[in-house]
């Protein structure tokens, strides 16, 4: 059973790399996270690993960590490559969260640019699709993906928001999603032949991996788009779209990330859960911690762990109802449950552990309203597909 952790800043790997776990010891850090850490440690080339405050196991590497290696190793960045969090600005002149959640539309029906072709999402597709990759365009997909529309809360850096066009009371569109099925099929044909290895063409696979990188973005501005459009405001640029699922190459080095977001001074929308506030971090960490930063609450229990215990502790309603008065549209109840914000590290104290180690400032909260994570078919515009994909055989 995994256990509470907590390491001194650095400690030696088993071979020449070290790790650095950049939290505080009464964070919630599992033992079997950074072991995970060590064996990645442990390979071929590797420099050195940080792992962020957020930092939990992931199959075979840990999520939450920057990897630096002077060789590429595709399943350190992992299946959903350019998996990444948006923001867009909100112009409404209300928001009430009931009457809204029936407009949103059905995020799991992929764009066709043939049958859709009318669709006025298509306007933010400047420049072709990456890769040719038509399959789940403009979907949101499972897991801890979503599509949030929120109001930025306090104000801690007036200036920074400022310059972001951004106030107290403001609404936001938050998108977090990555390459659907693009990425899926760039690791599984490495790990057919080579599993675990590193990549023996690392140009032919970085090739790929842009386009994934790329194919997430433009993902998230068409859910963007396509939320816009139903909710009846315009699509506008992102004020950032920072993407936590990638490799590339700085000083000579391939530095992994998997769930930590660039930290280089950039500004990172570091999501907690969809019953707590988020945080707008203006980033800037150096090279000890990857030149990264979290990217989110991290989870605190396995989903099976939540699922189970979650049966116990809450109800459906509890959970579509948040403590803060937001509403969850999400028709699949075992993911409610495995997504309840009990199964999340408490994002306040991953804040406070990058800012005690001078990785971040915190900008601004932003409050959730109303959060997508799959369709509730039973009401709004979205029952109007169940009868379509029920001709087209899909669950």
């Amino acid at each position: 059973m995994s256990q509470q952790h907590s390491l001194p800043p650095s400690v030696p790997a088993t071979g020449s790399a070290t790790v650095t776990v950049f939290a505080s010891p009464t964070s919630w850090i599992e033992s079997d996270a950074v072991a995970q850490c060590h064996q990645v440690a442990a390979l071929d080339g590797m420099m050195h690993v940080a792992a962020m405050p957020d930092l939990h196991p992931g199959k075979g590497a840990p999520i939450g960590a920057a990897m630096a290696s002077s060789i590429l190793y595709p399943f350190l960045v992992g299946s959903d490559i350019g998996c990444g969090i948006a923001v867009f600005p909100v112009k409404l002149k209300r928001a009430v969260p009931e009457k809204l959640a029936a407009r949103v539309p059905d995020l799991d029906r992929a764009l066709d640019p043939e049958r859709d072709a009318d669709d006025p999402a298509w306007a933010v597709v400047k420049d072709g699709i990456p890769a040719g990759h038509v399959e789940g365009l403009g979907t949101v997909g499972r897991g801890n993906h979503f599509v949030e529309l929120a109001r930025i809360g306090t104000i801690l850096e007036p200036d920074h928001a400022s310059r972001l066009g951004l106030g107290a009371g403001d609404l936001v569109l938050i998108v977090h999603s990555g390459s659907r099925g693009l990425g899926e099929r760039i690791l599984r044909e490495h790990t057919a032949v080579h599993g675990a290895g590193p990549a023996p063409d690392p140009g032919a696979y970085l090739a790929m991996h842009d386009e994934a990188v790329r194919w997430g973005s433009l993902n998230r501005r068409l859910l963007a788009a396509r939320v816009a459009h139903a909710l009846g405001f315009e699509p506008a640029e992102p004020i950032l779209d920072q993407c936590h699922n990638l490799v590339e190459i700085r000083d000579g080095i391939y530095l992994h990330r998997k769930g930590a977001a660039p930290g280089d001074g950039r500004d990172v929308l570091i999501a907690g859960t969809r019953g707590t506030p988020s945080y707008l971090v203006a980033a800037h960490a150096g090279p000890d911690a990857g030149h990264s930063v979290a990217h989110g609450a991290g989870r605190k229990m396995s989903r099976a762990d939540a699922l189970r215990r979650g049966r116990a502790k809450h109800t459906v309603e509890e959970l579509r109802r948040t403590p803060m008065g937001s509403l969850v549209v999400c028709g699949d109840r075992q993911l409610l449950f495995e997504e309840a914000p009990t199964a999340y590290k408490r994002i306040e104290q991953v804040i406070a552990d990058l800012v005690d180690h001078d990785l971040a400032t915190p900008v601004a909260t932003t409050i959730p309203l109303l959060t997508y994570k799959t369709p509730d078919l039973g009401s709004g515009p979205q029952r109007d597909h169940r009868d379509q994909r029920r001709k087209r055989g899909r669950p």
